[in-house]
């Protein structure tokens, strides 16, 4: 039975980590009892440095101390003096009774009888001795009787005394013991916890081969719209890029094909919006043109037939002709105009100009309008409006935004101009009273020949074609435009970008 790659794996990613716990388990049995010794000679050095540091000759001035170590370390803590009389003993009151003589307590090891112990009985076996300094011995004994070991410091003291601490070693094999069973239960979780780790790691990292088998299935299917996804700088990400590569390859034709599929079905739905275009853009031209040309018709025919007799009439008949073709020349134009943006082929001469200047320029021309029509005009610009754009297209965008603030303003009759500084550029607000643009009419008083009011609008000579133009240019120039109704009145805005130099 042949394994898979994900199976052999994890099954030597598990080996390893049984070897490793198995191992850390051993070195804990060997080395750990010796190193928690090694901690607790330092500890009983320590602990004897200190009370020796505190003993003023009186144990009874440092009992809590005494105390305190014997119960911190489970040791037993003997002081007596140097003719061998007990002054101090945490195994219970103390008896004024004379220990065997104890002559040279720091010096050599001796076998005889003459060294004291806890309590009276036979000497223990001396084990291991190490002296620490001229006051200090630390040694491992066995007691005969109770068959148990201990670790004893004997330190000579400042004061002539004799300091002895003794702890059980039991406490460190338990302690060591406890340690062992505690890793045997945290090396079966380990074994566990990295079993689980080493399926999914196997599972992770057998997903590119995976992957690349399944893209050269989908090739072997004329599928090339699946790609390897793999980030590597091993043998397994370059085996990926190269199936990429060939993919691509195989599939340059077929994208090709499609694109220009794509492009083909692009054209005839634009042509198709173009020809609806074209049908519009005759029907409206047909209808402006109707009642202009029936009115010159008819007063030209009347011219002929003499029906004007006087000379007053003569020129009412002439004006009213003039009048009409004027009209039908502003529509020409316009339509001209708005076809020249509109196509695409119509290119924008941008520069750097100062449109503070150009707006009051502009409104200096209509201050005669404006007071005939008794029209309040308010305007408050800064002398540092820098701007980028086609200076004469914009001055067409305000142009007609502000022509058509005039005509439709009224009630209060006050118009106002102010322009603000965005993050981007400048927004020109230009805002008239008079009666809000009905909801459904704010998108598409946008379009060509589209009429709010279109009484309203004859009369003014207008042809629908004014907003429409300033949409052309504001988004050739790739700026924002936009209307808003006010409570009093009617808001128009559109977007300026900034001079580059700023």
């Amino acid at each position: 039975m042949t394994l898979s790659i994900r199976k052999k794996l994890f099954i030597i990613l598990s080996g390893l980590i049984l070897f490793f716990v198995l191992m850390s388990l051993g070195l804990t049995r060997i080395g750990l009892e010796k190193f928690y010794l090694w901690q607790k000679k330092d500890v009983l050095i320590a602990n004897s440095t200190a009370l020796d540091n505190l003993y003023q000759g009186d144990p009874k001035e440092i009992s809590l101390e005494l105390e305190r170590v014997s119960n911190a370390l489970g040791a037993g803590i003997i002081i007596f003096t140097k003719e061998g009389y007990i002054k101090y003993s945490s195994f219970g009151p103390i008896i004024n009774q004379e220990f065997q003589r104890f002559p040279n307590p720091i010096g050599p090891p001796t076998t005889d009888k003459s060294r004291p112990r806890f309590p009276h009985g036979p000497p223990p076996l001396i084990k291991d001795r190490e002296v620490i300094d001229d006051h200090t011995i630390l040694e491992i004994e066995q007691d005969p009787d109770l068959k148990i070991d201990f670790l004893v410091i004997r330190r000579q003291m400042l004061k002539d005394d004799l300091l002895i601490i003794n702890q059980p070693l039991s406490l460190v094999s338990e302690s060591v013991t406890v340690a062992a069973q505690f890793i045997i239960f945290t090396g079966i979780l380990s074994i566990l916890a990295g079993c689980i780790w080493a399926f999914f790691f196997a599972k992770r990292f057998t997903l590119p081969i995976l992957e690349l088998n399944r893209i050269a299935q989908s090739m072997s299917q004329l599928d090339f719209s699946q790609k390897c996804t793999i980030n590597r700088a091993d043998e397994i990400g370059e085996l990926g890029k190269n199936i990429n590569h060939l993919s691509n390859q195989l599939d340059t034709a077929i994208s090709e094909l499609s694109q220009k599929n794509q492009q083909l079905l692009a054209d005839v739905e634009k042509e198709r919006k173009l020809d609806a275009m074209r049908k519009n853009f005759v029907s409206n031209v047909s209808h402006e043109l109707k009642t202009p040309l029936s009115l010159i018709l008819g007063y030209a025919e009347g011219l002929k037939e003499n029906i004007a007799q006087d000379e007053a009439s003569k020129n009412y008949y002439c004006s009213v002709i003039m009048d009409e073709a004027e009209r039908m020349d502003a529509l020409v134009k316009d339509l001209l105009n708005l076809s020249q943006i509109e196509s695409g082929f119509f290119k924008l001469s941008k520069t750097d100009f100062n449109l503070s200047l150009l707006l009051q320029d502009m409104v200096q021309k209509y201050l005669t309008i404006l007071t005939e029509k008794e029209i309040t005009l308010e305007m408050n610009l800064e002398d540092n409006y820098l701007v980028n754009g086609d200076e004469l297209r914009i001055e067409q965008v305000f142009l007609n935004l502000f022509t058509n603030a005039i005509d439709h303003t009224t009630y209060q009759k006050v118009i106002k101009i102010v322009v603000k500084d965005t993050e981007n550029g400048y927004r020109v607000f230009i805002y008239n009273s008079g009666q809000p643009i009905p909801e459904e009419s704010l998108e598409k008083i946008w379009t060509s020949f589209y009429k709010v009011d279109k009484a309203r609008t004859r009369e003014h000579g207008r042809y629908g074609l004014g907003l429409s133009i300033v949409r052309a240019i504001q988004e050739q120039h790739g700026n924002d435009y936009g209307v808003e109704n006010l409570p009093d009145g009617v808001r128009f805005w559109f977007d300026l970008t900034k001079a580059k130099n700023l």
